[in-house]
Order: structure tokens, then C-alpha cells, then sequence
């Protein structure tokens, strides 16, 4: 089993950054990706970025690109999100997700349906 803990989220202005952290424990090895995901009230939950465990690739929904960058720490077993020049809009749940060899299913790296393991979110408020 794979766990997750998010951490990270907060308050921040317009145009201002933030950096959200995923660390990952229990079996690592079986992880072949991880993602994260937003949710803002009333919406579906959407693709943000995710990243091969490898960390050789990496993969941007068209929003946030130039904006987002993911990253991933080998010695930490951590996964970060660097979110530079916020929006309003970006103000969402956000939720860190494995994909491991378990997970029985692929969708593409953007697909919600390739995650079998998912952390409990972490709340980013952009104020205008």
C-alpha cells in the first residue's frame, strides 16, 4: 500500500506562489506516477500536472503551463507543485494521486481513472 500526505495550501494574493508537497510512503516502489488534481466547489475534479516516479517526464494541463512547475525529490519520496502568478480561478482542493502497478487501469497521465491512490486534498484560496 501506498500513503499520501499533501501539505502546502493556503491563502494567497493574485500573482503570488505557492509550493504544495506530496510525500509518499509505504510500498514507493510500485508507483509508476503521480499527479495532481484540483477541485473547485460545484466543479469536476480536474488534471494538473503529473510526473513519471522516474522523474524523467513530466505532463501540464494547457492552464498552467509556464505558471506550474512539478518536481519530484528521490531521496524524499516527495512530489512538489511550485504554482508561480496564481488566479483567482486556480482557488481549488487540491489532491495529490498515485498511479502504482495495482491500479489495473491507464487513462493517460491526465486520466482521473489511471490513480488508485489518492491523499486527503489541501485547500489553495487565491484572493483578487
Amino acid at each position: 500500500q501506498v500513503q499520501l500526505v499533501e501539505s502546502g495550501g493556503g491563502l494567497v494574493q493574485a500573482g503570488g506562489s505557492l509550493r504544495l508537497s506530496c510525500a509518499a510512503s509505504g510500498r514507493t516502489s510500485s508507483i509508476v506516477f503521480m499527479g495532481w488534481f484540483r477541485q473547485a466547489p460545484g466543479k469536476e475534479r480536474e488534471f494538473v500536472s503529473a510526473i513519471t516516479w522516474s522523474g524523467v517526464n513530466t505532463y501540464y494541463a494547457d492552464f498552467v503551463k509556464g505558471r506550474f512547475t512539478i518536481s519530484r525529490d528521490n531521496a524524499r519520496n516527495t512530489v512538489y507543485l511550485q504554482m508561480n502568478s496564481l488566479k483567482p480561478e486556480d482557488a481549488a482542493v487540491y489532491y495529490c494521486a498515485a498511479s502504482t502497478y495495482y491500479s489495473g487501469a491507464y487513462y493517460g497521465e491526465d486520466g482521473l481513472g489511471s490513480y488508485d491512490v489518492w491523499g486527503q486534498g489541501t485547500q489553495v484560496t487565491v484572493s483578487s
